[in-house]
């Protein structure tokens, strides 16, 4: 066996748009970089089954599965935008990505204070990348709905709502457990000992 294994790979060296995105196969796919590669040269390595973005040290900025087919389709991974807007919050309103990201979630970002804009994109980039941004929607959906615009809502939401329950079955007790009769409090010796008498307590 050869030392090193072979890269059955193709390497293509493409131009980025001002939307840090690129296109494939005589412009029908379009896939996503980052803002940050806005209008610039990166290395493409395409496989039969995956595009992997590289920067210039050939280390990997994004991976996209491969688009096939003669119309036109898009692919993308919106983790490197939501950090990269995540750092500069004041200009979010400025930058095309803005206009891109789903109603729902600018409408989301429009009532939450200014001051914690980038707190809440933070928040938003990690359940993206803990589930998928089609999950992290849906919770700033249900977010909208119930009015709660931080950090703390959002990442209860997202855990109630896209956690995986384990459903159990209903446990049957055999034979050899007795049946207990419940247990019925009794708390009038407690309200008789807090009874007060003068202002101190009579036990």
């Amino acid at each position: 066996m050869p030392a090193i294994p072979f890269d059955a790979a193709k390497y293509v060296t493409v131009k980025t748009n001002g939307y840090g995105k690129f296109y494939l196969n005589n412009g029908l796919h379009e896939y996503s970089v980052s803002p940050k590669y806005a209008n610039a040269r990166v290395l493409v390595r395409l496989t039969a089954h995956e595009v992997v973005v590289l920067d210039d040290s050939h280390r990997e900025i994004v991976r996209h599965e491969r688009l096939y087919g003669d119309f036109k389709q898009q692919s993308m991974q919106w983790l490197p935008y939501l950090t990269q807007l995540a750092k500069r919050p004041g200009a979010l309103k400025y930058t095309g990505i803005y206009r891109m990201l789903p109603e729902s979630l600018r409408q989301y970002l429009e009532g939450c204070d200014k001051r914690d804009t980038g707190k809440i994109l933070s928040a938003i980039a990690e359940l993206t990348e803990k589930s998928n941004f089609e999950q992290a929607v849906k919770t700033v959906e249900t977010a909208l709905l119930y009015q709660a615009y931080d950090v703390d809502s959002l990442v209860n939401l997202h855990r109630r709502l896209h956690r995986q329950v384990l459903e159990l079955p209903p446990m049957t007790l055999g034979p050899q457990v007795p049946r207990l009769d419940p247990v019925k409090p009794d708390l009038a010796a407690y309200d008789a000992c807090l009874a007060t008498r003068g202002g101190e307590a009579s036990c």
